[in-house]
């Protein structure tokens, strides 16, 4: 059985999901993502590693970080998910730049009994202010999670290509363009790119295109425009795309 619930409210998506076979692409997010295995075992790569988190585990993804994601078995999975924007989690939790885990699974029941609640909260439209006060708690618990010292983004040529293929995101990016900012030939420049990001320029460039979809679909609930704004070729390349990152088409997020 696969069921994916998206709501948004107070500015963070909420993700409630039952998947058995469902896996997704490996892609990264410009939020901050924390969830909570409700059943089963969830498993993804992130690192270079296999993780694994059981019932209680709390999941910790920071901004950029690239993974995929499945039920670890056919007994299926069951697990609850928040994406909050950057600048709102590093406000509420006091930070004044980019935080990053120490690890993408921890034990920490306060601050999966706070996830939960916030995630069933927002679904059932509480009041803003309860919610509000539930997460600036939930992002202080998470902080506390952040590794130390924090790891270097990468050098300046991987991070300036990010910024490139985030950038060029709503067109197509030429390869030609960014090897010539990067002084790189292109096969230097994919081997680069993959062995410091987990993934492919041509799947992070995916990834950007299919999260600002996201955002154009969470502003104007149209579908269609984000097939205008994106660049896709039409809905069915988009809804295709879409689904293998967010477990639903493009036109199911919409009307969610």
């Amino acid at each position: 059985m696969e069921r994916f619930a998206y709501t948004r409210a107070t500015g963070i998506t909420v993700l409630s999901a039952l998947m058995t076979d469902f896996t997704y692409k490996r892609h990264a997010h410009e939020e901050y993502a924390l969830g909570v295995t409700i059943r089963g075992a969830q498993q993804f790569h992130l690192g270079g590693r296999l993780h694994t988190s059981r019932p209680g585990g709390v999941i910790l993804f920071s901004p950029e970080q690239v993974h995929d994601g499945r039920a670890a078995d056919r007994t299926g999975l069951e697990y609850a998910m928040l994406y909050v924007p950057a600048p709102l989690f590093l406000e509420a939790a006091g930070l004044g730049e980019v935080a990053r885990f120490g690890a993408p699974v921890v034990r920490d029941p306060a601050l999966a009994e706070g996830i939960l609640r916030l995630a069933r909260g927002l679904a059932r439209g509480l009041d803003e202010l309860w919610a509000s006060e539930l997460f600036l708690d939930v992002a202080r618990r998470a902080a506390r999670q952040e590794d130390a010292p924090r790891p270097k983004r990468g050098d300046a040529a991987l991070r300036r290509a990010r910024e490139m293929l985030r950038s060029g995101r709503d067109e197509r990016v030429k390869l030609d363009d960014i090897c010539r900012e990067l002084a790189m030939s292109k096969f230097r420049f994919i081997r680069s790119f993959k062995a410091g990001m987990g993934i492919s320029p041509y799947q992070y460039y995916l990834s950007c295109k299919l999260e600002h979809a996201k955002q154009v679909i969470q502003a104007s609930r149209d579908a269609y425009a984000a097939v205008a704004q994106c660049g896709f070729v039409d809905l069915s390349h988009l809804n295709r795309h879409f689904k293998r990152i967010y477990g639903v088409t493009a036109s199911e997020f919409a009307r969610m």
